[in-house]
């Protein structure tokens, strides 16, 4: 399940767009991230303060019913939150993005979610731990979310816990961790919850011609070892495609052979190392290099390829 990152104000012409509420560049902006056939959308518009108080309700009323989509409201002004769930046609297949481990939030957000039968986000970080460095840190915090939504009656199916990833460039290691913290809550749970990553933060920091290359990667890597949804840039169509040749389980050609390899190395806990490729194709050289990085057996450097 892919959610569309594209609409956020980070983003300075966004961030313009939805304060000046530009109902022309919105709809654009959604249009385009459709075309990679992404059906979720993330309304990020950060604290909601100023010109963009009341601007999650402006886009729910622009966007609802013009689109066959779902939507993530991204925020984290809780007020901006219930209001944006109440003007939702379908707020039972929409996702709260999100809340982190500590239990004030979780009262708050759990709350919208039951009375709307919502979709979860969560962290596994808190403010006293920040992010964990270990997987068993992180899925102890997964247990103590896990602990809230169900005295809140939500279904285990509802939440999408989100590992954290932090940037490849900044934490090596944590890659690495990232992806065993994937396969521990896939296993850890019953009934099964579900996984979720911001994918780009990965590349975070690093040179803009690598941040798709590691990206792609990566997300081979967390769906073979149980990943069920990511927050991308709808706008990369070679991320999607990768997605999509997993999801299918079908390649079109040595690239993508090559991509489904790691898929299946990840799902059987197998090595890297093992792989066959043709080491004389840039490419395929390119995606071996990033996978061993991403899994801390080389070291990253922004001239690594």
């Amino acid at each position: 399940m892919l959610i569309g990152e594209n609409l956020h104000i980070i983003s300075k012409k966004t961030k313009e767009a939805i304060s000046n509420r530009d109902c022309n560049y919105v709809i654009n902006n959604v249009k385009n991230q459709l075309k990679n056939d992404v059906k979720t959308v993330d309304l990020n518009i950060g604290p909601a303060k100023g010109v963009l108080q009341g601007s999650l309700k402006w886009l729910i009323e622009l966007l609802d019913g013009k689109f066959d989509i779902n939507y993530s409201l991204d925020t984290t002004n809780i007020a901006e939150m219930k209001e944006g769930f109440s003007c939702l046609k379908n707020p039972q297949n929409a996702f709260l993005n999100s809340s982190s481990a500590d239990d004030e939030k979780l009262a708050l957000t759990t709350e919208i979610i039951s009375q709307y039968d919502a979709n979860l986000i969560a962290l596994t970080m808190n403010a006293q731990l920040g992010i964990p460095k270990t997987p068993e840190e992180r899925l102890e915090l997964a247990f103590n979310i896990i602990e809230k939504t169900t005295l809140a009656n939500i279904d285990n199916s509802k939440v999408w816990i989100d590992p954290l990833i932090l940037p490849i460039c900044v934490a090596q290691e944590q890659a690495l961790v990232s992806l065993d913290t994937i396969r521990m809550i896939k296993e850890s749970f019953e009934p099964e919850v579900k996984t979720l990553v911001g994918l780009s933060n990965i590349s975070n920091g690093c040179p803009s011609e690598l941040r798709a290359d590691i990206n792609r990667v990566f997300l081979a890597l967390a769906l073979g070892c149980g990943l069920d949804g990511a927050i991308v840039d709808a706008f990369d169509t070679k991320t999607i495609e990768v997605y999509n040749v997993i999801k299918a389980q079908k390649a079109n050609g040595k690239v993508d052979a090559l991509y489904l390899k790691l898929y299946e190395t990840m799902q059987n806990f197998g090595d890297v190392s093992d792989i066959e490729y043709d080491k004389d194709d840039k490419e395929q050289h390119k995606i071996i290099r990033c996978a061993q990085i991403i899994l801390n057996k080389e070291i990253y450097s922004h001239s690594f390829i």
